[in-house]
């Protein structure tokens, strides 16, 4: 086996890793498969040696399970990763432990960059010159970055004009992307966004490249190393297009596969009352997808109705026993 392929996750017809692809050509989505036998021989002794390069960044360090088939000259990285792990149980002291992993330290200042560690950093790889992501802010922030850290590379944005916050849409102004507000939603711009790269030789950058969800693994594998590879009971996150909660179920499921953990923990998604697409398929026994007209939230990293990793998702949330959930404005707050 090639030591990283493309796999259709409905049929599973089987892609080069090289090809510039997102959809199978059945119409589903792909995911990346690496054959962590070839990465990671041992797992054991490379379990043992990541305390020894607490010195590397995130991604290297963890790079046989997050994307080996990346050639180390075509790294693209702003020192992303290692964000810290807070212990608030005496704030919430019902719990017997609860931390919170403060992503928003980041040099973005968003998990984004985890993913685009991984996508940038394969962009650069396969020669492409122009990139590009429709976003509700962090997913811009992080791919101008990116984009401008790389050599001969412009990125392209598209947003939901009116609906970013200034300082994400700062981040891609100054860091040089072609930034374009339209008069629509987040689906809307991811719709746009796909006629372009069908059309033009521009690479996407939103998680429907599976590539990019590869490098937010990392999110869930750093975690379990500060937790010295103790299982938590649960892990917690947001959901709006789904791409991270499909990212975290698929990094610690490969964990578990190669032994570097005992057990699994179960997944909680957490939705807006106003863009719950996700949750409404969990109390529907995920029968299917109903796409909402996302409503403002003042979480509007997640105003997103019509998920594009949805089928990922839910994968991941059965194998992990999970559950969804939807909150009020005031109880994100």
């Amino acid at each position: 086996m090639a030591l990283s392929i493309f796999k259709c996750i409905y049929c599973n017809k089987e892609y080069d890793i090289q090809e510039i692809r997102y959809r199978c050509e059945c119409g589903d989505l792909l995911e990346v498969i690496h054959d962590l036998s070839q990465s990671i021989p041992n797992p054991n002794d490379w379990k043992k040696s990541l305390d020894g390069q607490m010195a590397d960044i995130a991604f290297r360090r963890y790079q046989a399970v997050l994307f080996p088939s990346l050639p180390e000259d075509k790294l693209i990285t702003l020192f992303e990763g290692d964000t810290p792990l807070y212990d608030v149980t005496h704030s919430i002291p019902r719990f017997k432990s609860i931390k919170l992993k403060h992503e928003g330290l980041n040099p973005t200042l968003s998990f984004k960059d985890r993913g685009m560690v991984a996508g940038v950093s394969w962009a650069n790889h396969l020669g492409c010159e122009n990139v590009i992501c429709a976003s509700t802010g962090d997913t811009s922030a992080a791919m101008a970055a990116y984009a401008a850290a790389a050599p001969n590379m412009k990125g392209i944005v598209l947003l939901p004009k009116g609906k970013i916050s200034p300082e994400q849409l700062a981040q891609s102004i100054s860091f040089g992307a072609l930034t374009i507000g339209i008069e629509t939603d987040f689906d809307g711009c991811m719709n746009l966004v796909q006629e372009l790269t069908q059309k033009h030789k521009i690479y996407l950058l939103n998680s429907m490249n599976p590539v990019r969800i590869e490098g937010q693994k990392a999110i869930g594998i750093e975690t379990l190393h500060q937790l010295n590879w103790q299982v938590p009971d649960w892990f917690v996150i947001p959901v709006g297009n789904a791409g991270n909660i499909s990212a975290l179920g698929k990094g610690l499921r490969e964990l578990y596969e190669l032994g570097i953990i005992d057990k699994l923990p179960r997944l909680a998604g957490i939705q807006t009352e106003g863009a719950s697409p996700l949750f409404e398929s969990f109390k529907n026994g995920y029968t299917k997808l109903v796409p909402q007209k996302a409503k403002p939230t003042k979480a509007s990293a997640i105003q997103i109705g019509d998920p594009v990793s949805y089928k990922k998702a839910i994968r991941e949330l059965k194998h992990f026993d999970g559950v969804v959930e939807a909150v009020s404005e005031k109880e994100l707050m």
